[in-house]
């Protein structure tokens, strides 16, 4: 461990660059405390690094400053071979320098992330669509502008599940309002840029509510702030469709019931069993059959039977998803 019990060195772990980097910040910002960066911190990113010398750097006491914060960017560039001086380092770390080594250039060799678990710890910059909401509601509350509800309702709502972009907007408005500024979405909306991808549950959620505009809205979210190919929506709509079909029956009365139907593990939570029960209940036997036609045709005319762009072909197949969502909840 580095003085003050902060650990000898940092593995900042993930796939998003934009991730990687807002996670370093805050680490480094930890570590360095109150100290003088410009004498307390070393970041090492060019591509000719030298790890001799960033072991020498780690190894060397800190001057004028009670700690020193070593930064190597990329290590996953770096062969098992050549992370040795680090190894080297780290079986005898100096109590006053903490390693901070980010992802990115590559896998990350084993030995260095086997010596970070048992000298230090690993933080992991993955999120997953379902932790997506927990994510961006604990990156807002360290931002540097604060955003009312109905801002951060509208910011959660246009970065959907790519939390990532969040992250350039919120230095943007920082630096347009300046820290601690309290906004609004009439503050925040020019800001905001491009929409972001949503979640598949969003998408299908809007079409068993019959929400036609906000459905074909969400399809574009997908195609393009997702960069989803449209066999894969149309996948994702198949699953749907099958999920309602397999809890459609006299038989399935309880979210118990359809959970066991969808194979749902016990002990995991039920919800989308129950959701898939209600859905199917709403549309009704004969509505589930002819979606289940209309994803067939769909698929035959993505596979090349129409001129038509895969766009239009999903355009048309969620309007007319929507409509038997709709025309079953009129009748019930």
């Amino acid at each position: 461990m580095a003085s003050g019990g902060a650990p000898a060195v940092t593995v900042v772990d993930g796939d998003d660059p934009t991730l990687v980097s807002d996670a370093a910040a805050q680490v480094i910002s930890e570590l360095l405390g109150d100290a003088d960066r410009s004498l307390a911190l070393e970041d090492y990113g060019a591509e000719e690094t030298d790890l001799a010398v960033v072991a020498q750097g780690c190894a060397t006491p800190p001057f004028l400053v009670d700690r020193r914060v070593v930064v190597l960017r990329d290590a996953g560039r770096f062969s098992s071979e050549e992370v040795a001086p680090l190894l080297s380092y780290l079986e005898d770390p100096l109590p006053s320098t903490s390693l901070v080594l980010l992802a990115g250039g590559g896998q990350m060799a084993q030995k260095l992330t086997a010596a970070a678990r048992t000298q230090g710890r690993i933080v992991s910059t993955r999120v997953d669509a379902r932790r997506s909401s927990d994510w961006l509601r604990e990156r807002l509350q360290r931002a540097a502008v604060a955003l009312d509800g109905p801002a951060e309702e509208e910011l959660r709502q246009h970065v959907g599940e790519d939390v990532s972009r969040a992250v350039p907007i919120l230095e943007l408005l920082e630096g347009v309002y300046g820290a601690g500024a309290k906004l609004g979405p009439h503050d925040i909306r020019p800001y905001l840029g491009e929409a972001g991808s949503v979640t598949p549950w969003a998408f299908t959620d809007a079409i068993d509510d019959g929400e036609g505009a906000r459905a074909l809205e969400l399809l574009h979210r997908l195609l393009e702030g997702g960069d989803r190919h449209p066999l894969v929506v149309l996948a994702v709509l198949h699953r749907h469709v099958q999920s309602l079909m397999r809890v459609d029956s006299p038989a399935v009365r309880t979210e118990v019931q359809a959970a066991e139907i969808m194979g749902i593990a016990k002990g995991r939570s039920t919800y989308p069993a129950k959701k898939a029960l209600r859905a199917a209940q709403r549309w009704g036997s004969a509505h589930i059959d002819e979606a289940v036609h209309l994803l067939a045709g769909a698929e035959v005319d993505l596979k090349g039977a129409s001129g038509w762009s895969g766009e239009a072909v999903l355009e048309v197949l969620v309007a007319r998803l929507c409509r038997l969502a709709q025309a079953r909840g009129r009748r019930a």
